[in-house]
């Protein structure tokens, strides 16, 4: 049995302004085309689907069009979890009508096991794989607030939650087993952050819990599972070691921070030797940062144009000389060619802004984090003040990170 997992499409994200559906529509198209020639059983989306939860049409007509491509064989299953980006009731809405195609949504998790179990069925009803298909668990999901609690006590009653939500599944998927009287594969799926994984900077991943990435270890998925497919970081890679706990990565660059990274997809094979491999996804738009002074950015862009690149470019202007005119510059510099530049960062004007010696700034390069800490130093907030206003806070960002703008 071959199954594909994937996560962290992103669906609808734009780079500094600039849309990106041609990019997604080339995916999708080109993993269509992969599942069909591979003749994948199973097809696991582990979350983040879009990159919000209002998703435009445009988006959603890329996903759906998607999903009947890939449902037109009828032995052909698809599961998708949401993720922290997602709206759990947007992609529940259409769930009991998908359904019919093999199509199998988890959104929520409603506090009862069986509701995120799937037993997957060959063409002739024999099942083939049970799916503990775990959405991205949201804070209230697992713990309950109490007053007066540290920021590690949060922490840890997090951690537990996960953990205790993952073992009350998986002991429902082996009861299941039980019941069918053969032996079944039981794969996870989950949309969290798990202990020493990579990351990169502006790859968007956003802090899921309050007071830290609250990252779990590999300890947190029963010994009963046979793979666990995560998403939620955008580097490929394994967990712990193992081969079977794994990320697969985002599909696409998310942002100019992951333009160097090889973007693929996890092909699982299921048998007595499991057999686990990356497969490499196309790149669809190339993406290039420039950096150095005048000299150096304006040689790698004739070196780009010599080849005839289309690239989307950042610009890291780090030269001794001010150039008030880098705009104007580029520009010309670019006149002709396919290539786009999309971000600006002139080093100079920065550092002169960040001295007060300019009335320009900037919040290009500071997460929320950082600036509410730095309120606190301009409001020159006490020091044994600031943890619990910055607790308080990341609190209040979570909340409304998790919204779901599209419930009732």
């Amino acid at each position: 049995m071959k199954l594909l997992h994937t996560s962290d499409w992103h669906i609808g994200r734009a780079l500094y302004g600039r849309k990106r559906y041609e990019e997604f529509e080339a995916f999708l198209s080109w993993l269509a085309d992969f599942i069909e020639t591979e003749d994948i059983d199973v097809l696991l989306v582990a979350g983040d689907v879009f990159d919000n939860s209002t998703p435009s049409n445009r988006a959603q007509e890329l996903y759906y069009r998607f999903l009947c491509r890939v449902a037109s064989s009828e032995r052909r299953h698809v599961v998708v979890i949401a993720g922290n980006h997602d709206s759990p009731s947007f992609l529940n809405a259409p769930k009991e009508l998908l359904k019919f195609l093999n199509i199998h949504v988890v959104g929520y998790a409603s506090g009862k096991p069986d509701d995120e179990l799937l037993v997957l069925s060959a063409q002739d009803g024999v099942p083939m794989v049970i799916v503990c298909a775990i959405p991205y668990l949201r804070d209230h999901d697992i713990r309950t607030a109490e007053a007066g609690e540290s920021v590690e006590d949060k922490e840890r009653k997090i951690v537990d939650g996960i953990k205790t939500h993952y073992r009350l599944v998986c002991d429902a998927a082996e009861q299941r087993r039980a019941l069918l009287g053969k032996h079944v594969p039981i794969v996870a799926m989950g949309h969290l952050f798990a202990a020493g994984g990579q990351t990169v900077d502006g790859d968007g991943v956003r802090e899921l819990y309050i007071g830290s990435l609250a990252q779990v270890k590999r300890d947190v998925f029963p010994e009963c599972i046979d793979y666990v497919a995560l998403g939620h970081l955008h580097i490929p890679q394994r967990v712990g070691g193992s081969d079977l706990v794994r990320y697969s990565g985002s599909p696409l660059p998310i942002g100019f921070g992951e333009a160097e990274q090889e973007k693929s997809v996890t092909l699982v094979e299921l048998s007595d030797r499991p057999q686990v491999r990356n497969i490499s996804v196309p790149r669809f738009q190339e993406l290039k940062t420039l950096r150095g002074d005048w000299q150096t950015v304006a040689k790698g862009v004739e070196e780009l144009k010599a080849r005839k690149s289309t690239a989307w470019l950042e610009i890291s202007y780090e030269g001794d000389e001010l150039a008030a005119d880098l705009q104007e510059r580029l520009k010309d510099a670019i006149d002709g060619t396919g290539m786009e530049i999309l971000r600006v960062k002139n080093n100079r004007v920065l550092e002169r802004a960040l001295r007060g010696e300019s009335e320009e700034e900037t919040l290009d390069d500071l997460h929320v984090t950082d600036v509410f800490t730095l309120c606190l130093e301009s409001h020159e907030v006490p020091e044994d003040q600031r943890p619990a206003l910055l607790s308080a806070y990341q609190e209040i960002i979570l909340a409304l990170n998790e919204e779901d703008a599209q419930a009732e």
